[in-house]
């Protein structure tokens, strides 16, 4: 299997700017002096992307009570991010990555495992960036179900 380059934490964040559901740009320097979880699935509306995002949606108050914020990376279009964001609820960005550069730039697009089989795709990630661009925190090939709690015990939140 192909190596993926991968980030590590000590990390400088690679910098992106992306459209929201609204098409709306969101860059990570508008995070700049606060903490930012920044994590990668692969479409919206499957079943374990949308269990991953309502659990980010049932525990944001927490995280955005200890100093962090949340957005979600995908190679979805904003018109389908909209959709997903309106039918679950979400109040954090999701933002849309078709062309894959962000992803890849983050080691979240490459080859991985999917029953048993190589294939090329989203690598299901999770980082924390700290309040000066730094990767705090770098996790890849995540569980989407039960993925947050234990994000939340990792981070004492």
């Amino acid at each position: 299997m192909a190596a993926t380059n991968r980030l590590s934490v000590g990390d400088n964040a690679p910098q992106f700017t992306l459209p929201d559901a609204h098409e709306t740009p969101v860059s990570l320097s508008d995070y700049a002096g606060r903490k930012v979880i920044v994590y990668f699935y692969p479409a919206a509306s499957t079943p374990g992307c949308t269990k991953q995002a309502c659990d980010f949606r049932d525990n944001l108050a927490e995280l955005e009570d200890s100093g962090i914020a949340v957005v979600g990376i995908s190679p979805d279009r904003p018109v389908k991010l909209q959709k997903f964001a309106e039918a679950q609820g979400l109040t954090f960005p999701l933002l849309s990555d078709p062309d894959k550069k962000v992803l890849t730039e983050w080691g979240a697009f490459g080859e991985k495992k999917l029953y048993g089989k190589t294939v090329t795709g989203v690598i299901r990630s999770t980082f924390l960036v700290d309040e000066d661009g730094t990767i705090a925190l770098a996790q890849y090939n995540v569980r989407a179900t039960g993925h947050v709690l234990k994000l939340r015990r990792d981070l004492s939140v």
